[in-house]
């Protein structure tokens, strides 16, 4: 099987939305709700970052792909 690079942003969002999915089931089996308020914009921030860090690991691997020809 061949090796494929890591597609950072699609890894941290597939995290992320893992983790809202649990905080919302433990919250509904504990008879608790979660604030809105407070998971949207964490959402985003953290997709936000996901991004970047998906550029940025991006461009140094096109850098680093540059340097070996």
């Amino acid at each position: 099987m061949r090796k494929h690079r890591i597609d950072l942003f699609s890894l941290i969002a597939g995290g992320l939305f893992t983790v809202i999915a649990v905080l919302y089931l433990v919250a509904a089996l504990n008879d608790q709700s979660v604030n809105g308020r407070i998971v949207i914009p964490v959402t985003f921030i953290v997709l936000g970052v996901g991004g970047l860090a998906g550029a940025v690991a991006a461009v140094t691997r096109r850098g680093r792909t540059d340097r070996d020809e």
